[in-house]
């Protein structure tokens, strides 16, 4: 069994190191399982590509990828996905907040037949308000869309080659992980695990970056949002009527009255608030969408184990006249159909004799 372990790393110059040790420590009870561990260098400012490069020299069993800029954790994990060749891939973080002790029993699960092993933490050290953000988010979500999420279930998770293809199928650009690996489904198994603390450095994870982690994973897999627009225009448009009604029926009854000026006023921003929400959302959806028609790559690659990517002007454009004509000019097993064909032509007239 080939087991490929992918490990997306932004800044984690102090942990990736103690990380791969403690990878290594723990399946070192696992002589039958070939390991590939697959780093991807997020555009680290520290020394964290120095690092994988370090061990890729000592170690034949890392592979790693740096990737351009930062991209993103979704971007370095689809990354490290397509580079992973193992049966079975496991993803995890590098602050060791995953603890590679599981992965034993993880591979256990995976031969009994299950396709997705999903490491699920508690909340053992939490802050109260994180936790209380945790848990109505994924109350709400799982009200909202289609799939369904679980409290503590992260990335952390094992996946077989079939779940790993599926995932790889879904080549859309705006990707929420959570929502695509519970929506590909398959045989799945949770194996709880006490929260564990950052070893080393800070969580990038602000609370800004968290809500819109959270408002992308509302709006990935469903059109709700759209529709609510429909229902609440719906329901103002019956209040409207209904008051209407009552406003002609009391004119009728007792004469017509001065308006009020408050009741206006607020009726019109309310609606107008109402009015920009609707736009907003509907706006989300169009972004998305003109990012989807794009189609630009999800990240670029920058070098790996086995490539440094040359980045001058020289390694890209023709650097003179004479290289630009080579480059224009078809080889000699290159000749194109049309230009096959005209030759053709000319023998035949040639050899006509009329």
């Amino acid at each position: 069994m080939r087991l490929s372990v992918v490990v997306p790393c932004f800044n984690e110059e102090a942990s990736v190191e103690r990380l791969h040790s403690a990878v290594i420590e723990a399946l070192a009870d696992l002589p039958d399982v070939d390991v590939e561990l697959v780093y991807v260098d997020d555009g680290s400012e520290d020394g964290t590509l120095d690092a994988l490069r370090r061990l890729a020299t000592r170690d034949p069993s890392v592979r790693y990828t740096a990737l351009s800029r930062n991209f993103g954790k979704e971007a370095a994990m689809l990354a490290g996905l397509k580079r992973a060749t193992g049966d079975a891939v496991v993803i995890m973080d590098a602050d060791l907040q995953h603890p590679p002790r599981l992965l034993p029993e993880m591979v256990t699960l995976y031969r009994q037949g299950f396709d997705q092993v999903i490491a699920r933490r508690d909340r053992h050290g939490d802050r109260f308000l994180r936790t209380l953000a945790s848990r109505s988010f994924y109350r709400i979500v799982n009200w909202w869309i289609d799939v369904r999420l679980q409290d503590g279930a992260g990335d952390f998770r094992l996946l077989s080659r079939v779940a790993v293809d599926a995932v790889l199928a879904m080549p859309e650009y705006n990707r929420f992980s959570k929502g695509l690996f519970s929506w590909i489904g398959f045989r799945t198994v949770v194996v709880a695990h006490r929260n564990e603390t950052r070893q080393a450095g800070r969580s990038r994870w602000s609370f800004g970056k968290l809500f819109n982690y959270a408002f992308d994973g509302l709006l990935s897999f469903n059109n709700r949002p759209l529709r609510l627009a429909i229902y609440g225009g719906l329901f103002l448009t019956l209040i409207a009527v209904g008051y209407m009604a009552w406003v002609v029926a009391d004119a009728v009854e007792k004469g017509i009255d001065v308006p009020g000026y408050t009741t206006i006023i607020v009726s019109v921003i309310g609606l107008g608030g109402i009015q920009m929400m609707i736009l907003g959302v509907i706006g989300e959806y169009i972004g998305r969408i003109y990012y989807e028609t794009k189609r630009r790559p999800h990240y670029l690659v920058q070098e790996t184990e086995h490539l440094v990517t040359e980045t001058g002007p020289a390694s890209r454009l023709p650097t003179g006249p004479a290289e630009r004509v080579r480059q224009r000019v078809p080889a000699h097993d290159e000749v194109s159909p049309r230009r096959e064909f005209r030759r053709a032509a000319d023998e035949t007239v040639r050899e006509d004799p009329n």
